[in-house]
């Protein structure tokens, strides 16, 4: 529950949190070195920003490229990634965190909070959520669905065929979890940046409580420049 100048989680929510950000930067490490093995497009991922183990060491020993390890560590994470998902969607929904917190948002309040966070304008007051985080949450964690269903369907071609096909097949599966993964990846970057411009929401995120006044990101930034 949050109020104006005060910004709460509950605890079932950081814990959920925490664990889909472990579980996703885990799918993110081994799925590249899993991707690596078979390039979608024109490009793989240097080898230090996957997960897998060092590949020139387990070739030698095993004739595998780290590629074993990456799936093991990509299927951890994904049962870590399903259960954390599931809580923090059921809890939000349940506990009315979503409908309270994340709506309503429209595209025409979007423009708007979107141009002034461009310019360094939009204010921020802890406890209340603009409609550009509103819109990349849910968008985020529809893509975290869409990436969970499309690794599924991967996983288990035969057995989920129907799944599979609803996809395009075997490559469009592929294709729509890398994509996935792609948004993943800057919504992390996004995020990441907005909580250095505004460190009180990580407190917030860890102790499940965190106050001060309202501020914009340009009072944040001032300092800086």
């Amino acid at each position: 529950m949050s109020g104006q100048g005060v910004q709460t989680h509950a605890l079932t929510t950081r814990i959920a949190h925490w664990t889909m950000a472990i579980s996703i930067l885990v799918m993110i490490g081994s799925g590249w070195r899993i991707y690596n093995s078979a390039p979608i497009f024109d490009f793989t991922f240097p080898e230090w920003a996957t997960l897998g183990g060092d590949g020139e060491i387990s070739l030698a020993i095993h004739g595998d490229p780290g590629v074993a390890t990456a799936l093991l560590w990509h299927f951890a994470g994904m049962w870590l990634l399903a259960a954390s998902y599931f809580l923090f969607v059921g809890y939000g929904i349940g506990s009315g965190h979503f409908r309270r917190d994340f709506l309503p948002v429209g595209p025409k309040s979007f423009l708007r909070d979107f141009i002034a966070a461009a310019r360094f304008r939009l204010a921020h007051t802890l406890g209340e959520y603009n409609a550009v985080q509103k819109a990349l949450y849910m968008a985020v964690l529809f893509g975290v669905a869409v990436m969970i269903i499309s690794g599924v369907a991967i996983w288990k071609p035969v057995q989920t065929y129907p799944l599979e096909l609803a996809f395009g097949g075997f490559q469009g599966a592929r294709l729509i979890h890398f994509l996935a993964m792609a948004g993943i990846v800057l919504f992390v970057v996004v995020h990441l940046a907005l909580v250095a411009l505004v460190p009180s929401t990580l407190v917030a995120m860890i102790t499940g409580r965190a106050g001060a006044k309202p501020v914009s990101v340009a009072e944040e930034t001032s300092s800086w420049r």
